[in-house]
């Protein structure tokens, strides 16, 4: 982003992150360099007595996993923490509105280029995570579509939890007006409301189920493409009943007394079809929780000042 081409608050905004930007741009320019590297030596070591390429490539990948899952609290903690707080904590914030430059105007340039920074470098990271993504087809290497890490790499989710952090960043800067108990804070209330809404994720969409007789086991493409949720016994009538529920009578896998009526086993899951609407669905509901959070943050700041 050039300073050139913006001007008022933007140019003052940007100016004032520089650093920050800075390092943001450097360290996705460098994820993406290195993750290049990493797929030419694995194609290069492939299927040779050297084949170690693959092997690190996947120590990377697993690392990377981890990194997109704590971006959000990173987000959170150490951009939209203090964003707001310090310069409330400082009073240079007084300097800006005696600039001809509202309150709403000043806390909405910092929220416009936190974003657009913080969706530009994230969906160039999504990107990179892909890169090597597209090397582990194999459900051996647990990089599956449902894994956590895999699943908010590789989607608009880790977006929205980005915004979501924003939101809750400007808005808990502004109540609290302490740089370093915001950056606390602001993690912390991200990392739960990301939990709560992770729990509920696999709830989004309806399941489906898949039924066979007792001594057919779940399908491999089964376990590989999608992710079970639940099984179990069913009897004649569709009841449901736990998977040991014919070992804790007969002591034995497989055989049940005729009294139980047990006709089959089930399992419920959720296709790789289900990934793009789960993710939407998710991303939606993250996003609404950040407008709320925006919204809240502005009111604040308004009944402030006026």
């Amino acid at each position: 982003m050039s300073t050139l081409t913006l001007k008022g608050p933007y140019w003052v905004t940007v100016r004032q992150y520089r650093r920050t930007l800075r390092l943001v741009g450097g360290g996705v320019l460098l994820s993406l360099v290195l993750m290049l590297w990493l797929r030419y030596w694995d194609g290069q070591t492939t299927g040779t007595n050297q084949d170690n390429g693959h092997a690190v490539l996947r120590i990377a990948m697993d690392w990377a996993s981890t990194a997109m899952l704590l971006l959000p609290l990173f987000v959170g903690a150490f951009v939209a923490g203090p964003l707001v707080a310090r310069e409330l904590e400082s009073g240079t914030y007084k300097l800006a509105l005696t600039q001809s430059v509202t309150p709403a105007r000043w806390l909405g340039t910092k929220l416009l280029v936190a974003g657009a920074t913080t969706v530009a470098a994230t969906a160039v990271l999504i990107g990179v995570y892909r890169l090597g993504w597209a090397n582990f087809t194999d459900a051996a290497w647990s990089f599956l579509w449902y894994e956590p890490g895999t699943y908010v790499a590789t989607g608009p989710v880790v977006l929205a939890q980005a915004m979501l952090a924003l939101g809750l960043g400007a808005l808990i800067g502004q109540l609290v007006r302490r740089t370093v108990t915001a950056m606390a804070f602001t993690g912390l209330v991200t990392g739960l409301v990301l939990l709560v809404v992770g729990q509920l994720r696999w709830s989004l969409m309806p399941v489906k189920t898949l039924t066979g007789p007792l001594t057919e086991g779940i399908t491999a493409a089964l376990l590989v493409t999608s992710r079970e949720t639940g099984s179990g016994l069913i009897t004649t009538s569709g009841e449901r009943l736990p998977a040991h529920a014919c070992f804790e009578r007969t002591e034995q896998w497989g055989v049940c007394p005729a009294d139980m009526n047990v006709a089959g086993q089930y399992w419920d899951y959720h296709p790789v079809s289900h990934y793009w609407p789960i993710q939407l669905i998710e991303t939606g509901i993250l996003l609404a929780l950040a407008a709320l959070a925006a919204y809240a943050a502005f009111r604040v700041l308004r009944a402030r000042h006026p």
